[in-house]
């Protein structure tokens, strides 16, 4: 039986969630696809990805995936006790909040993993000097000639980019439905729960 807890979230859970956070908005709303600025943020991104990963089976107990397992039905079961406005409290994630988690990371890791592929895991240093030659008027030197082969072939329809684009949007969608849980299960339980995510303190 779950304990009657609001959850302190740790620095750690906390800036990987507002870190996160900031490289989903930006690199979908500001950045272009395909820049240094965009690549280096997609890089951020991941780094504070992995370092979420090693801390759910390291970190403090709330932290751990140990203490928020995915389980559709019982997400479902929570669902329906915010819709009667008498949701559990939970130490951890509660179990709709572990789901919308899990599809979040799950949907990061494919943008990351399919973005390092389209662009061979270039740095953004590498990416800026690319623009810098392109800037230059000497677009020649951005492509080697098999690099080049290759767009040609997969054009603007690659499968690469495709599954990056649709999932890129996926987690736009999936961030909209979790503002939305969230402020919806605030309201439920009468209590700011964006607030612990900031102070770390219940």
């Amino acid at each position: 039986m779950e304990r009657n807890a609001s959850p302190g979230w740790d620095i750690i859970v906390r800036a990987s969630h507002w870190v996160i956070a900031a490289v989903v908005v930006l690199n979908a709303l500001i950045s272009e696809g395909g820049t240094a600025f965009h690549v280096a943020l997609g890089w951020v991104g991941g780094a504070f990805l992995a370092l979420r990963m090693v801390w759910g089976l390291l970190g403090n107990r709330e932290a751990r995936f140990s203490a928020f397992p995915p389980s559709p039905f019982k997400a479902l079961a929570h669902l329906g006790e915010v819709l009667r406005g008498k949701p559990r409290e939970y130490p951890s994630h509660n179990p709709a909040g572990a789901m919308m988690v899990y599809a979040l990371w799950l949907s990061l890791a494919v943008v990351i993993g399919t973005g390092l592929a389209m662009t061979n895991a270039a740095t953004p240093w590498n990416m800026a000097a690319q623009e810098a030659i392109v800037n230059s008027g000497d677009g020649s030197l951005l492509l080697s000639e098999d690099e080049v082969s290759q767009e040609e072939e997969e054009g603007d329809g690659g499968v690469l980019k495709e599954v990056h684009e649709l999932f890129a949007n996926l987690m736009l969608v999936l961030a909209v439905i979790h503002v939305a849980g969230v402020a919806l299960e605030s309201r439920a339980l009468r209590r700011n729960l964006v607030k612990p995510m900031i102070t770390g303190r219940p």
